[in-house]
C-alpha cells in the first residue's frame, strides 16, 4: 500500500481526486446564462424594475444561482457592465488614419444601434445620474473600450507621421467618440444618413491632424 494509492495485481492506480469539502463549483455555462439574461431584462424591463426573480426566471435558474455569485442586483449589473470595459473593441489596423476611423466607426455604429444596446445605455445612464457606484461602472464600460481602441488609432497614426507627436489624447478621444455617440445614443437618430461614416471619419481625420 502506497499513500495516496492502490495496487491492483501489483500495479499502481490512483485513486479518484475528491473536490475539497465546502467548495464551491460555479458552473461557467450557468454563469454566462445569467449574464445574458441581465442583458435580457435590463432591454426589457429596465434597471429600476429589474429584479433577481426575473433575472432567474429568464436564465432557467434558481435564485440561489444568482446569490451565490452575486450579492444584489446591484453588484450583478455593475460586475456585467465592468465587463464590457475589458472586452473592448477590436483596434483597426488599416495603414491609414481615415481608414482606421472608419472601421471604427462602423463597428461601433453597429454596437450602439443594436435593440439592445439602444435600450440598456440610456436606461443606465439615466439611473446612474442617481447612484455613483453604477456611475462609475458606466462611467468605465463606455469610455475605457474606446479609450483603448481610439489610444491605438492615435499611435498608429503617429508613427505614420500622419499626426503630431504628443497632442493631448483627452481631446483627441473626444473628437473621435463624441459626434456618433451625440447622434445614437443621446439623441437616438432613428437612421444614420448616406454617407455620415465615411464623412465623420475624413472630418474627424483633419481635425486630429489639426490638433
Amino acid at each position: 500500500m502506497l499513500d495516496g494509492m492502490t495496487t491492483n495485481a501489483g500495479e499502481p492506480q490512483t485513486r479518484p481526486r475528491r473536490a475539497p469539502a465546502g467548495a464551491a463549483v460555479l458552473r461557467e455555462d450557468v454563469t454566462e446564462a445569467i449574464r445574458a439574461a441581465v442583458f435580457g431584462e435590463l432591454a426589457e424591463v429596465g434597471y429600476a424594475r429589474m429584479s433577481i426573480e426575473g433575472i432567474a426566471r429568464r436564465a432557467g435558474v434558481g435564485k440561489t444561482a444568482v446569490y451565490r455569485r452575486w450579492r444584489s442586483k446591484l453588484h450583478l449589473v455593475l460586475d456585467v457592465v465592468s465587463a464590457l470595459a475589458v472586452q473592448g473593441l477590436p483596434a483597426p489596423d488599416t495603414g491609414s488614419l481615415e481608414s482606421d476611423l472608419r472601421l471604427l466607426y462602423e463597428v461601433t455604429s453597429r454596437a450602439l444601434r443594436h435593440p439592445v444596446a439602444s435600450q440598456i445605455i440610456p436606461d443606465l445612464q439615466a439611473e446612474a445620474a442617481r447612484n455613483p457606484d453604477l456611475a462609475d461602472a458606466v462611467q468605465k464600460a463606455l469610455r475605457d473600450g474606446q479609450e483603448s481602441v481610439a489610444s491605438s488609432i492615435i499611435a498608429a497614426a503617429e508613427e505614420r507621421g500622419e499626426i503630431r507627436a504628443g497632442l493631448d489624447r483627452d481631446l483627441a478621444l473626444d473628437l473621435i467618440s463624441g459626434p456618433l455617440y451625440w447622434r445614437s445614443v443621446v439623441i437616438r437618430a432613428p437612421k444614420l444618413p448616406k454617407g455620415y461614416l465615411g464623412a465623420l471619419a475624413r472630418g474627424t481625420a483633419e481635425a486630429l491632424k489639426a490638433l
